[in-house]
């Protein structure tokens, strides 16, 4: 399932985690994270998403109905 940049921010927002901190945890450089939250490259890879993805899911986030998120309690 695809991740869009508003569903990262959102997600990070939630772990209270920074850009930095998200790319550790998916173990991708900081100009990924920033250009896909901010639209600035036309398409990050789908291995990059998924890293994304991983990483937010691995912290607690669950993806909703393909446009929700909330922390798994």
């Amino acid at each position: 399932m695809s991740m869009t940049p508003l569903q990262c921010r959102a997600a990070r927002a939630l772990l209270d985690w920074t850009q930095p901190k998200l790319a550790d945890a998916a173990k991708l450089g900081l100009s990924t994270i920033v250009d896909f939250e901010k639209q600035r490259r036309g398409t990050i890879s789908d291995d990059a998403k998924a890293a994304i993805r991983t990483a937010l899911e691995a912290a607690g986030v669950e993806f909703i109905n393909g446009t929700g998120l909330k922390l798994r309690t």
